[in-house]
């Protein structure tokens, strides 16, 4: 599938969850699917996982990292953490369903 090679362990930690948006379900009309990643995954090793893990071909990975908002927790001020998102671009005719588990 992929020429970068990383354990089952690392694949998991890598995909942390997908996101559900709106904009996120209007970009998997176009095959584009959004994930949340560590912060320190880099782009081979998001595609060799979601590769493996879903069994579909990935022709791109777009990465972005959300800055931590300052916030208030119970009245006391407070940093939320970095979130880096990766946007997955499908090959023409594969699907992610995220209403069934992973195999």
């Amino acid at each position: 599938m992929s020429s970068v090679k990383i354990s089952a362990e690392r694949m998991y930690e890598v995909v942390r969850a997908p996101l559900i948006t709106e904009k996120a379900t209007m970009l998997s009309e176009r095959n584009q699917f959004v994930f949340k990643v560590a912060n320190n995954a880099t782009k081979p090793e998001i595609k060799a996982a979601i590769e493996t893990l879903f069994k579909v071909k990935v022709t791109g990975v777009n990465t972005l990292i959300t800055k931590g908002k300052a916030k208030r927790f119970k009245g006391r001020p407070g940093i939320r953490s970095d979130v880096k998102k990766a946007f997955v671009t499908l090959a023409e005719g594969e699907s992610i369903d995220f209403t069934t588990g992973l195999a």
